[in-house]
Protein backbone atom coordinates (compact mmCIF):
# COMPACT_ATOMS: atom_id res chain seq x y z
CA UNK A 1 0.00 0.00 0.00
CA UNK A 2 2.33 2.64 -0.96
CA UNK A 3 1.77 6.12 -1.82
CA UNK A 4 3.78 7.89 -3.73
CA UNK A 5 5.19 11.11 -2.23
CA UNK A 6 3.71 14.63 -2.24
CA UNK A 7 6.56 17.69 -2.03
CA UNK A 8 5.88 18.41 1.83
CA UNK A 9 4.72 15.37 3.51
CA UNK A 10 7.71 14.50 5.48
CA UNK A 11 10.07 14.75 2.60
CA UNK A 12 12.64 17.39 2.25
CA UNK A 13 12.03 20.33 -1.05
CA UNK A 14 14.55 18.86 -2.58
CA UNK A 15 13.88 15.50 -2.91
CA UNK A 16 12.63 15.71 -6.77
CA UNK A 17 14.30 16.47 -9.77
CA UNK A 18 13.09 19.32 -12.20
CA UNK A 19 10.53 17.14 -13.45
CA UNK A 20 9.15 15.23 -11.54
CA UNK A 21 8.70 18.01 -8.97
CA UNK A 22 6.93 19.80 -12.21
CA UNK A 23 4.47 16.22 -12.27
CA UNK A 24 4.18 16.83 -8.96
CA UNK A 25 2.68 20.12 -8.90
CA UNK A 26 0.45 19.42 -12.17
CA UNK A 27 -1.34 15.81 -10.87
CA UNK A 28 -4.82 16.13 -11.93
CA UNK A 29 -7.37 15.64 -9.38
CA UNK A 30 -8.27 12.06 -10.16
CA UNK A 31 -4.99 11.34 -9.50
CA UNK A 32 -5.50 12.97 -6.34
CA UNK A 33 -8.38 11.31 -5.18
CA UNK A 34 -6.71 8.22 -5.81
CA UNK A 35 -3.54 9.18 -3.53
CA UNK A 36 -5.99 10.39 -0.84
CA UNK A 37 -8.21 6.46 -1.23
CA UNK A 38 -4.61 5.05 -0.65
CA UNK A 39 -3.36 7.77 1.78
CA UNK A 40 -6.17 6.63 3.85
CA UNK A 41 -5.91 3.15 3.48
CA UNK A 42 -2.61 3.71 5.06
CA UNK A 43 -4.02 5.17 8.11
CA UNK A 44 -6.41 2.65 8.59
CA UNK A 45 -3.71 -0.10 8.30
CA UNK A 46 -1.05 1.86 10.82
CA UNK A 47 -4.16 2.27 13.16
CA UNK A 48 -4.99 -1.51 13.18
CA UNK A 49 -1.22 -1.84 13.99
CA UNK A 50 -1.21 0.45 16.49
CA UNK A 51 -4.25 -1.36 18.20
CA UNK A 52 -2.61 -4.61 17.72
CA UNK A 53 0.62 -3.71 19.08
CA UNK A 54 -1.50 -1.85 22.35
CA UNK A 55 -3.10 -5.10 22.54
CA UNK A 56 -0.11 -7.20 22.82
CA UNK A 57 1.37 -4.71 25.71
CA UNK A 58 1.46 -5.77 29.16
CA UNK A 59 -0.39 -3.24 31.58
CA UNK A 60 2.01 -2.26 34.31
CA UNK A 61 0.49 -4.07 37.17
CA UNK A 62 3.16 -4.98 39.17
CA UNK A 63 4.37 -7.80 37.06
CA UNK A 64 8.13 -7.65 36.28
CA UNK A 65 8.88 -8.44 32.58
CA UNK A 66 11.86 -7.55 30.53
CA UNK A 67 12.36 -4.26 30.08
CA UNK A 68 13.91 -4.66 26.39
CA UNK A 69 10.20 -6.00 25.05
CA UNK A 70 8.84 -3.21 26.56
CA UNK A 71 11.58 -0.48 25.11
CA UNK A 72 11.39 -2.80 21.75
CA UNK A 73 7.10 -2.65 21.95
CA UNK A 74 6.97 1.06 22.88
CA UNK A 75 9.73 1.98 20.33
CA UNK A 76 7.28 0.18 17.15
CA UNK A 77 4.52 2.29 19.31
CA UNK A 78 6.07 5.40 18.72
CA UNK A 79 7.56 4.91 15.20
CA UNK A 80 3.87 4.38 14.25
CA UNK A 81 2.77 7.09 15.62
CA UNK A 82 5.37 9.30 13.90
CA UNK A 83 4.05 7.67 10.71
CA UNK A 84 0.69 8.18 11.32
CA UNK A 85 0.93 12.08 11.58
CA UNK A 86 3.30 11.72 8.47
CA UNK A 87 -0.09 10.47 6.68
CA UNK A 88 -2.36 12.91 7.98
CA UNK A 89 0.20 15.88 7.20
CA UNK A 90 -0.14 13.78 3.78
CA UNK A 91 -3.83 13.70 3.19
CA UNK A 92 -4.48 17.13 4.76
CA UNK A 93 -2.22 18.37 1.91
CA UNK A 94 -4.08 16.13 -0.78
CA UNK A 95 -7.26 17.60 0.41
CA UNK A 96 -6.58 20.81 0.23
CA UNK A 97 -4.86 20.75 -3.42
CA UNK A 98 -8.15 18.74 -4.05
CA UNK A 99 -9.88 21.38 -2.62
CA UNK A 100 -8.16 24.30 -4.59
CA UNK A 101 -8.70 22.36 -8.05
CA UNK A 102 -12.41 22.12 -7.26
CA UNK A 103 -12.55 25.76 -6.21
CA UNK A 104 -14.13 27.09 -9.70
CA UNK A 105 -15.96 24.12 -10.31
CA UNK A 106 -20.34 25.16 -10.19
CA UNK A 107 -21.97 22.18 -8.10
CA UNK A 108 -23.99 20.38 -9.75
CA UNK A 109 -26.53 18.34 -7.91
CA UNK A 110 -26.15 14.73 -7.81
CA UNK A 111 -29.47 13.93 -9.36
CA UNK A 112 -28.25 15.50 -12.55
CA UNK A 113 -25.17 13.43 -12.38
CA UNK A 114 -27.23 10.54 -13.09
CA UNK A 115 -28.83 9.55 -16.64
CA UNK A 116 -32.33 8.62 -16.69
CA UNK A 117 -33.42 7.28 -20.64
CA UNK A 118 -36.74 6.37 -21.05
CA UNK A 119 -37.78 3.87 -23.50
CA UNK A 120 -38.65 7.40 -26.37
CA UNK A 121 -34.79 8.53 -25.64
CA UNK A 122 -35.92 11.54 -23.92
CA UNK A 123 -34.75 12.66 -20.35
CA UNK A 124 -36.55 11.51 -17.00
CA UNK A 125 -38.05 14.34 -15.49
CA UNK A 126 -40.80 14.29 -12.49
CA UNK A 127 -44.35 14.98 -14.63
CA UNK A 128 -43.61 11.78 -16.55
CA UNK A 129 -42.94 10.10 -13.90
CA UNK A 130 -46.06 11.36 -12.06
CA UNK A 131 -48.08 10.33 -14.90
CA UNK A 132 -46.60 6.66 -14.98
CA UNK A 133 -47.21 6.18 -11.28
CA UNK A 134 -50.85 7.39 -12.02
CA UNK A 135 -50.93 4.54 -15.15
CA UNK A 136 -49.17 2.11 -12.51
CA UNK A 137 -52.21 2.62 -10.01
CA UNK A 138 -54.88 2.81 -12.16
CA UNK A 139 -53.49 -0.30 -13.78
CA UNK A 140 -53.50 -2.28 -10.29
CA UNK A 141 -57.41 -1.06 -9.20
CA UNK A 142 -58.32 -2.59 -12.98
CA UNK A 143 -56.34 -5.65 -12.05
CA UNK A 144 -57.94 -5.67 -8.73
CA UNK A 145 -61.47 -5.43 -9.85
CA UNK A 146 -60.91 -7.99 -12.40
CA UNK A 147 -59.93 -10.12 -10.06
CA UNK A 148 -62.56 -9.50 -7.31
CA UNK A 149 -65.21 -10.34 -10.48
CA UNK A 150 -63.18 -13.45 -10.97
CA UNK A 151 -63.17 -14.43 -7.55
CA UNK A 152 -67.05 -13.56 -7.32
CA UNK A 153 -67.67 -16.02 -10.99
CA UNK A 154 -65.43 -18.88 -9.51
CA UNK A 155 -67.54 -19.19 -6.04
CA UNK A 156 -70.94 -18.67 -8.66
CA UNK A 157 -70.20 -21.24 -10.53
CA UNK A 158 -68.95 -23.28 -7.68
CA UNK A 159 -72.60 -23.47 -6.55
CA UNK A 160 -74.00 -24.41 -9.61
CA UNK A 161 -71.57 -27.35 -9.55
CA UNK A 162 -72.79 -28.68 -6.46
CA UNK A 163 -76.49 -27.79 -7.27
CA UNK A 164 -75.95 -30.43 -10.18
CA UNK A 165 -74.24 -32.17 -8.34
CA UNK A 166 -77.02 -32.38 -6.09
CA UNK A 167 -79.55 -32.82 -8.27
CA UNK A 168 -77.85 -35.54 -10.61
CA UNK A 169 -77.97 -37.67 -6.91
CA UNK A 170 -81.72 -37.26 -5.71
CA UNK A 171 -82.26 -38.22 -9.95
CA UNK A 172 -79.87 -41.26 -9.35
CA UNK A 173 -81.86 -42.18 -5.82
CA UNK A 174 -85.34 -41.89 -7.69
CA UNK A 175 -84.30 -43.93 -10.74
CA UNK A 176 -82.96 -46.69 -8.32
CA UNK A 177 -86.50 -46.34 -6.38
CA UNK A 178 -88.02 -46.85 -9.82
CA UNK A 179 -86.44 -49.65 -10.48
CA UNK A 180 -86.64 -51.39 -7.41
CA UNK A 181 -90.53 -50.85 -7.59
CA UNK A 182 -90.76 -51.97 -11.00
CA UNK A 183 -88.72 -55.29 -10.10
CA UNK A 184 -91.11 -55.96 -7.10
CA UNK A 185 -93.85 -55.50 -9.12
CA UNK A 186 -92.75 -57.89 -12.05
Amino acid sequence: MSTPPLSGAGMPPGAFSGTQAQAAREVNTASLCRIGQETVQDIVFRTMEIFQLLRNMQLPNGVTYHTGTYQDRLGKLQEHLRQLSILFRKLRLVYDKCNENCAGLDPVPIEQLIPYVEEDGSKHDDRSAASQLRFASEERREIMEVNKLYKYHHFEVQILIHYRKEILWVLLLEIKKMLLFAKKNN
